[in-house]
């Protein structure tokens, strides 16, 4: 298309946008230049510093409070000094006025033996500590006969790696029982702060290499900013200045600032709207070659649009929102992946306070963001042991990600199949599995009935079951999830939903029956079995991809009363919590929704003794053929 055609209706336009800029050029350059040099600047990083920090020979003394400066190391970190010690700026976190910094000294090194730490004082009001700090004593050229005298100190134990077998540390918090015997044993000491959180169990090294969180006290810097200008400081007077774009002021600027900011904005504005006026047209023109691409991307930003509306609507009740560059940073640029599926990629990340996440990142779909709404919708309304924890989320764009409490043990999947067992996966006792059992049904039950809302998941498989380090269970992937009144049995749904084998038939055919809780409970069902078996309960890849095998197997077996043959039962209890759980998911996995138990009972049964559990009807074994059309189905 010739350029002509659309620059010679529109240069008029075009010739006014650039004297507007001109003019909004040549205004800004009688902006005061104290206002423009205290800018907020960083040393190479994303963290920017600005009031009460200032970089030393990037910024001017006035742009900081006295006592609050900052240099850059040859590596890019900013750093601060306290008593004569080089600490990294980790975070700032202006808002609730704090900071995280960890000792230079250790950047790079084996913490625990680096004796250049130095005790930190506070003494001029500058800063103090938060209250989770905790001193931290590391005890160098202690007695050599002090570990075998006492063998609980070899939990304390910090050996130094790349230097000599025989040089080792010892690493006590302030207050341990055992710190008092054994100060006078060693001959060097040193106290450093590190925070402590309850309910973690982290060591030294970690502990040293996070940090530490500081409290400033310093002048509010609200009032000025809100008012438009910029915070720095008088060394005349010795007090707070609020630099404006026409001269500095005391607390913020006045009524001649607000006019020439006014100013701006209107000139500002007008350049806006002359752009906004200018694509308005290109679009309409633009429309006529492309209509249908204009279409997409108006749905695109109605769904964006539609999102942000619903997490404002969420209010306090929606977690953590984090950017994107933070979830870059929080997974060190998205380096170790974790796993991948349907949904998109899973990885592996620290938040600030040094917890472990698993970051989900949701790639592109058709929906308009139909799983992250669910996602965040379902899964924030619920606090049970055996659901994971949404920790936050985050939406800039078309970048949508989920963050989740880190589960060490991966998915069920990797812990069941013959062909996923490995060192790093081993096969799973008797005993683990009925506790698994036992815990996936009790956070089913939760979601049906222990909320103020029936949450029903449609996507119950070993995939979505993640295992903590104890291989306690807990239910994830809320992406296909359906929230309804707890009064409500049956619901409404366009197409089907699910992953092919797990699906409940009245789910693919509505001729089965209404779908309703009673869905989840026979995924479970066909879950249990594969957990039994060992194996997926349906063979993928042959023509008739809905036969079922071993759930026809094993209530074969149960009719006549043949063994069952169950691999690695080894004692009678064993065999009874395996029968209790054959049972119980034969019941979960009866064709007709009204002949299944609720989750609640399901509980009962595999609590309860196996004399009380009857045989199941013999259910119509099978599965969708394949996946359904327009089902959501993912492997």
């Amino acid at each position: 298309m010739n350029l002509n055609f659309f620059l010679t209706p529109f240069s008029p336009i075009i010739i006014l946008f650039i004297v507007t800029l001109f003019l909004l050029a040549k205004k800004a350059s009688c902006t005061d230049p104290q206002f423009l040099a205290c800018n907020p600047k960083s040393c190479g990083d994303d963290q920017n510093i600005s009031f009460p920090f200032h970089i030393q020979g990037v910024q001017p003394d006035y742009c900081g409070y006295p006592g609050f400066n900052i240099s850059c190391n040859d590596k890019g970190k900013p750093v601060f000094n306290l008593s004569n010690n080089e600490y990294i700026i980790d975070e700032i976190y202006y808002q609730n006025q704090s900071l995280r910094v960890s000792n230079a000294a250790v950047f790079g090194k084996s913490p625990s033996c680096t004796p250049q730490i130095q005790n930190i004082s506070l003494d001029d009001g500058r800063f103090h500590r938060s209250s989770n700090s905790k001193g931290l004593f590391l005890l160098y050229n202690c007695n050599s006969t002090l570990l075998s005298n006492n063998s609980k100190l070899l939990n304390y134990k910090v050996d130094c790696p790349g230097e000599n077998e025989t040089v080792w540390a010892l690493a006590m918090l302030d207050g341990d029982p055992l710190l008092g015997s054994t100060l006078d044993k060693c001959g060097t000491r040193v106290l450093a702060p590190v925070d402590v959180y309850r309910g973690e169990n982290v060591g030294a090294e970690r502990m040293l290499e996070r940090g530490f969180v500081l409290n400033w006290t310093a002048s509010n810097c609200s009032d000025c900013e809100e008012s438009g200008g910029k915070c720095g400081f008088d060394t005349a007077t010795y007090d707070f200045k609020c630099f404006c774009p026409d001269r500095p002021h005391t607390w913020q600027c006045n009524s001649e600032s607000k006019k020439l900011r006014l100013k701006l904005g209107l000139g500002l504005g007008l350049v806006v709207g002359i752009g906004v006026l200018i694509i308005t047209i290109c679009c309409v023109i633009i429309r006529k070659y492309s209509s249908i691409h204009f279409l997409s991307c108006w749905r695109k930003t109605r769904g964006s649009q539609s999102i942000e509306v619903f997490l404002r609507n969420y209010g306090t009740l929606a977690p953590e929102r984090y950017s994107y560059s933070e979830l870059k940073k929080m997974t060190k640029n998205f380096k170790e992946k974790l796993g991948q599926g349907g949904f998109g990629s899973v990885f592996k990340g620290n938040l600030l306070d040094g917890r472990l996440v698993a970051v989900k990142v949701l790639k592109k779909s058709k929906s308009n963001g139909e799983e992250f709404v669910n996602e965040v919708s379902s899964i924030g309304r619920t606090s049970h042991v055996n659901i994971v924890t949404l920790l936050g989320f985050c939406f800039e764009g078309p970048k949508r990600a989920l963050i989740y409490e880190f589960m060490s043990n991966g998915s069920l999947d990797k812990h069941i199949y013959e062909e996923n067992l490995s060192k790093a996966h081993p096969k799973l006792g008797w005993e683990t599995l009925y506790q698994i059992a036992v815990g996936i049904a009790r956070g089913l039950e939760y979601l049906h009935r222990g909320c103020n809302t029936r949450i029903l998941h449609f996507d119950i498989k070993p995939h979505n079951i993640l295992l903590d380090e104890n291989f306690c269970p807990k239910i994830s992937d809320f992406g296909l999830a359906k929230i309804c009144p707890s009064k409500e049995s049956i619901v409404s749904m366009l197409g089907a939903r699910g992953t092919a084998g797990y699906i409940a038939p009245e789910v693919f055919c509505r001729n089965f029956g209404g779908v309703s809780h009673k869905s989840d409970v026979y995924s479970y069902g066909m879950l249990v079995l594969e957990m039994i078996g060992g194996r997926k309960n349906f063979r993928v890849g042959v023509d008739n991809t809905s036969e079922i095998y071993f759930p026809h197997w094993i209530y074969r077996r149960l009719e006549i009363g043949e063994e069952l043959q169950l691999r690695g039962a080894g004692n009678e209890v064993e065999e009874q919590n395996a029968r209790k759980m054959i049972l119980a998911s034969l019941w979960c996995i009866q064709t007709d929704p009204s002949n299944r138990p609720p989750m609640s009972r399901v509980v009962d049964m595999l609590q309860g003794s196996l004399e009380s559990l009857p045989i199941p009807p013999k259910p119509y074994l099978s599965s969708p053929p394949r996946s359904p059309h327009g089902s959501n189905s993912n492997s």
